[in-house]
């Protein structure tokens, strides 16, 4: 598998309170801008920024500091870009490399801005956010007694992040509520179990990642030797759960793809700068030596997910089922400052084997079903990155090397969101298994 040793990759949507690190995809990079080739400078801009400095330091109602007004103009000069591109300050930068272990404080639930407000993307599964009923599309207006109108993501996050067993009050606006709801929760230590497993009937198995770690694919490896002891014998299928994940390591995302595969392009990037261009390919050795896949998805599973189920679904390994993934397919490149900080900036997209470009359009499933007896007004609307303001575009496609390019995806189509449902009630997983038993009937009436 090819990998640049320099580089640390995760993949993610947005800010993740004491959940994911703020990353969507992101490459930690040492770059000399003198080798880049500088633009020249716009004089006459530059010149309106500083007489409008000037104008704020003699004539605002009160003093201001240049750091402060300095570090502002920083901040939404980035995020005027995308919602994935920002500033972060020493302490952020410094938090977010620390959090790539999977241990932190914090409520568990994964968030963006809309309309100055805090957006809820996904509740993390077993954190206090999830036990509380925080919901996908619930808008957080109030932390404790501080309106979150006017505050930056990254100052509403540190507002929620705090000290173990404390606990926050938030305030929060849900589709379908004639008024506000109060939501007390207990901040907690979090530690996500990257990857959870059982058997759904003998011979066929059920693994769910959660979230992409640097362990994950050992985690992958215990499972399915676990399921095929409970089995006794070799797997005749597995479902690999990836609904509501956020995304995470992509050396994680790339070797479950790799897992799976015994050959072939797993992913590659493809940007303005030399190290925008990687590229993933597979290793030999298929870990369920070829016994069939079925890959659930839906509006919740992002970057990394939509890494994996893309490698699976371009190399024809296994088929895709349940609703069109969120799009996150662009690569944020980490730059660190000189002064502790550091630039998290949009720097490329990532394509599928097949040449797709993910983002803005997802992934779309092979076979569409429904999450069941989840509704609306339960849920709330499924928020994707084609809902975010500012989105990067999809981009012209690579070609596939049949020189086709990709169809983009119904974009009338919509899912419903919503946590995991308990098997017997799951109608997705239930679809997945009867799928999985009729390929390997026809398998074994072919002879094979």
């Amino acid at each position: 598998m090819k990998s640049a040793t320099r580089y640390l990759l995760v993949l993610g949507l947005g800010a993740v309170i004491g959940g994911v690190v703020t990353l969507d995809m992101a490459v930690f990079a040492e770059r000399d801008p003198a080798k880049e080739g500088a633009s020249p400078l716009p004089l006459d801009e530059l010149r309106n920024f500083s007489e409008i400095f000037s104008r704020i330091k003699a004539d605002y109602v009160e003093p201001v500091e240049d750091k402060k007004l300095l570090t502002d103009a920083i901040q939404g000069m980035l995020s005027g870009l995308d919602p994935h591109s920002s500033y972060l300050d020493a302490d952020s930068f410094k938090d977010m490399r620390a959090e790539t272990e999977g241990h932190f404080g914090g409520l568990g639930i994964e968030v963006t801005m809309e309309n100055g407000f805090v957006k809820v993307v996904t509740p993390i599964e077993d954190t206090p956010a999830a036990r509380a009923g925080i919901k996908t599309g619930d808008l957080i207006i109030r932390l404790d007694d501080k309106a979150v109108k006017g505050m930056t993501l990254t100052d509403a996050v540190r507002l929620m992040r705090g000290k173990p067993g404390s606990d926050i009050t938030l305030l929060v606006v849900r589709e379908g509520q004639t008024k506000p709801l109060k939501v007390t929760l207990t901040r907690s230590v979090i530690k996500i179990q990257s990857v959870k497993h059982k058997l759904l009937e003998p011979g066929y198995g059920y693994v769910r990642i959660t979230q992409f770690q640097q362990t994950t694919d050992k985690s992958l490896v215990e499972s399915v030797k676990k399921l095929e002891q409970e089995s006794h014998g070799a797997l005749k299928g597995l479902v690999l759960d990836l609904r509501n994940n956020p995304g995470g390591v992509l050396n994680g995302a790339v070797a479950v793809s790799d897992a799976f595969l015994d050959k072939g392009l797993i992913v590659y990037t493809e940007g303005r700068v030399a190290d925008s261009k990687l590229k993933y390919s597979a290793t030999p050795g298929d870990l369920l030596r070829g016994a069939p896949m079925v890959v659930l998805v839906n509006g919740g599973s992002a970057s990394a997910s939509e890494i994996v189920a893309g490698a699976l679904q371009d190399h024809k390994r296994a088929v895709v089922l349940g609703t069109r993934s969120f799009g996150k397919g662009s690569v944020q490149t980490i730059v660190p400052i000189s002064n502790g900080a550091a630039l998290k900036l949009t720097t490329a997209r990532y394509y599928t084997p097949n040449g797709r470009s993910i983002q803005a359009s997802g992934i779309e499933p092979d076979i569409v079903a429904e999450e069941a007896k989840v509704t609306k007004a339960e849920a709330g609307e499924r928020l994707r990155e084609a809902d975010l303001a500012r989105h990067l575009e999809n981009g012209e496609p690579a070609k596939p090397k049949d020189g086709k390019k990709e169809e983009k995806p119904d974009a009338k189509k919509k899912d419903e969101a919503g946590r995991p449902l308990p098997p017997a009630e799951d109608y997705q997983l239930n679809e997945a298994l009867n799928l999985l038993k009729g390929i390997s009937f026809f398998k074994k009436a072919q002879g094979g």
